[in-house]
């Protein structure tokens, strides 16, 4: 069991949800058997983590099966380490915090892993202190329809706000994963979809999405309630481009605020403080084919 989480607990009390021990307490740092096993069947892997100026960002990779595997009950091991070009490059040459998730959109099945990464020639070796499984709710299904690596990385497209096509990707996209980091908690990195347009742009550097009704651990706003510091990651997943910002993040509480977005509960905004585009980014390509049934209706 970890310790108690202040930040979750917070964000729990808050929301009037509060439970003894609920959320990070629950899980240790065992990996079952099941779990390692959907490990090593997955074509992408999602990691959040600071770089060295303590900006948290959130990073893609992706291989074939079996480029994630166990070493054993308590240790993860990627194939390859972010690539030049990565905000999170070089980030594990000595030992950090991360957090990793491993989504399965075919199936809806995601986990997560957090702990600490140290990278070995080539290689992320993840010594885990937190492993969960996560609900299926607002995971668009979708399946791998090409490889393709004739294509290498474009050079990467760094700016301090969003240009007009970076606004358009993200208000027509339908899912993004959110990295945040706490002083004394560690990395964690989830994901949050919804359909296209549930992700405001209010302008070049200021983002609002809703909160949707989910676990009630609060993980991610826990970190948040510690630490704004956080980063978001955009996939195309037709092109295998990726979009990731960093930036400053906080809920807004105000009842008014949620009613805009259908469902939501809360809202969060983030201040974007960097952008790096990277064309190319990743060889899969992937097909949509339905939505999640639990994502709310967007306001028009």
């Amino acid at each position: 069991m970890t310790r108690i989480h202040e930040g979750e607990q917070a964000v729990q009390r808050r929301a009037g949800e509060g439970r003894p021990g609920w959320g990070s307490p629950m899980f240790d740092a065992t990996i079952p058997g099941a779990f390692a096993e959907f490990l090593r069947h997955q074509h992408t892997l999602v990691l959040g983590a600071t770089d060295d100026h303590g900006a948290v960002w959130a990073s893609m990779l992706s291989g074939l099966p079996g480029f994630v595997s166990t070493a054993d009950d308590h240790t993860v091991v990627v194939d390859h380490a972010p690539p030049p070009g990565d905000p999170l490059h070089g980030a594990f040459a000595s030992p950090r915090a991360i957090g990793m998730l491993a989504l399965q959109p075919q199936t809806r099945r995601r986990i997560r892993v957090n702990g600490t990464a140290t990278q070995e020639a080539e290689r992320l070796v993840v010594r885990t202190e937190q492993v969960l499984g996560n609900c299926p709710k607002y995971i668009q299904v979708r399946t791998v329809s090409g490889h393709d690596d004739t294509v290498d990385p474009g050079s990467p497209q760094r700016s301090p706000e969003l240009t007009p096509h970076q606004v358009e990707w993200i208000r027509g996209a339908d899912t993004f994963f959110i990295a945040s980091q706490s002083p004394d908690d560690g990395a964690d990195v989830s994901s949050r979809g919804g359909m296209p347009g549930f992700v405001t742009v209010a302008s070049p550097s200021r983002l609002r999405w809703p909160d949707y009704t989910g676990n009630q651990f609060y993980m991610t706003l826990g970190n948040l309630h510690l630490n704004p510091a956080s980063g978001l990651l955009f996939v195309d997943w037709e092109r295998g481009h990726t979009l990731q910002l960093t930036g400053t993040a906080r809920v807004d509480w105000d009842p008014a605020a949620a009613t805009v977005y259908p469902g939501a509960l809360r809202v969060v905004e983030l201040d974007v403080e960097a952008v790096v585009q990277i064309d190319h980014a990743s060889p899969l390509r992937w097909q949509l084919h339905e939505y999640s049934r639990f994502n709310p209706a967007v306001a028009q």
